[in-house]
């Protein structure tokens, strides 16, 4: 838990009486590589803090799996838009390996937002990222090379992410070929 405290806490300053409010929406759960924290058709009604794991997001395009996003320790997961919506997901959150999360459910979430007002930057700081990465990775799968694609996500992405992450699902989610990403790859080395 104290690592979801070190996260919240980086943006906002709580009391110790409002952080316990806080904590106490959060769920510790515990997923086995390649389960399904969400599957498409289900609603997510849950937003999920990542204390250690790897995890995909992903939706089917003519049958074919298409990377959206990946995250990995200390990050926020969720099918983002069946979250803030609550409606059903066309897309799957998939573990990568074992991972741990502590989980808060969209109604609890609401009712930070009323009962700890300060909680509602916390709410808006994520949106901003999502909003941001999806920005950013729009304009790069549209404007710049596989190669520079490739480059960027090295730079960019944590560690444990870019080491991790099999080869096929990061080739998905610049949106190159795998072939193309072997190429790359050892172009670089």
């Amino acid at each position: 838990m104290q690592s979801l405290i070190n996260q919240i806490i980086q943006y906002e300053k709580f009391s110790s009486s409002e952080l316990e409010t806080i904590t106490s929406k959060f769920v510790y759960n515990k997923y086995k590589s390649k389960e399904y924290i969400l599957k498409e058709g289900d609603t997510s009604t849950q937003l999920h803090f990542i204390v250690m794991g790897l995890v995909r997001v992903f939706h089917l395009k003519e049958g074919k799996e298409i990377t959206t996003y990946l995250a990995s320790d200390n990050g926020f997961v969720s099918s983002y838009s069946s979250f803030i919506n609550q409606t059903k997901s066309f897309e799957f959150v998939q573990c990568l390996e074992d991972t741990e999360t502590f989980s808060i459910q969209y109604k609890d979430m609401h009712e930070l937002y009323e009962r700890v007002p300060r909680w509602q930057k916390i709410g808006r700081i994520l949106s901003e990222g999502i909003v941001i990465c999806l920005a950013e990775r729009l304009l790069k799968i549209h404007s710049v090379t596989a190669r520079e694609k490739y480059l960027d996500f090295l730079k960019n992405s944590p560690e444990k992410i870019v080491k991790r992450t099999p080869l096929i699902h990061i080739a998905s989610f610049l949106g190159v070929a795998p072939e193309s990403l072997s190429r790359i790859r050892k172009g670089i080395s």
